[in-house]
């Protein structure tokens, strides 16, 4: 089994970055109610039990042969202590042994437009680059023009891979 890093506590100007943890889905399962957050991705809201038995999953930090780290923040602001979204990195070794991490984000519907996902994504980015990886990568649905934006403000670039709809974005 590969050696993973865990996620520590981030904290960035506006946000704490709390790691994900089972306890965080009762919340959560309130906060992502929306539907529209699947508008790109497909896929209904999940229940809270749904959430907790993923969160047990994925709060182990890696996947069950170890082949990928996983790591995810909840997003709470620092003001007033209200989760507003999530950022998550799979992590993955080429056949160098260089690390690779997959970002993904996402920001509650009362609290779009107001850089969140920018900001978390930002702080891990920064976090990961520091640990060491390589590469950052993220999958956009090119219609998807919040996330083009978050993708672009970590400085990844639009390649001509496509998977699943979605445009592969590197740095």
């Amino acid at each position: 089994m590969s050696s993973w890093p865990g996620a520590p506590p981030l904290r960035s100007a506006r946000l704490e970055l709390e790691p994900l943890r089972p306890d965080h889905a009762d919340e959560a399962a309130a906060v992502f109610a929306d539907p529209a957050l699947h508008a790109f991705t497909g896929g209904v809201p999940a229940t809270a039990g749904q959430l907790r038995d993923r969160y047990v999953r994925q709060s182990v930090g890696h996947s069950p042969g170890g082949g990928e780290g996983w790591l995810n923040w909840m997003l709470r602001r620092r003001d007033d202590g209200a989760l507003v979204g999530t950022v998550q990195a799979t992590l993955r070794r080429d056949a160098h042994g260089r690390t690779e991490a997959e970002l993904a984000w996402v920001v509650a519907t009362a609290h779009q437009g107001t850089g969140h996902a920018r900001e978390a994504a930002a702080a891990v980015a920064e976090w990961l680059t520091g640990q060491g990886v390589a590469r950052l990568v993220a999958h956009v649905h090119p219609a998807h023009a919040a996330s083009i934006g978050v993708a672009r403000a970590v400085g990844l670039h639009a390649t001509t891979t496509v998977v699943d709809g979605e445009v592969r974005w590197s740095r």
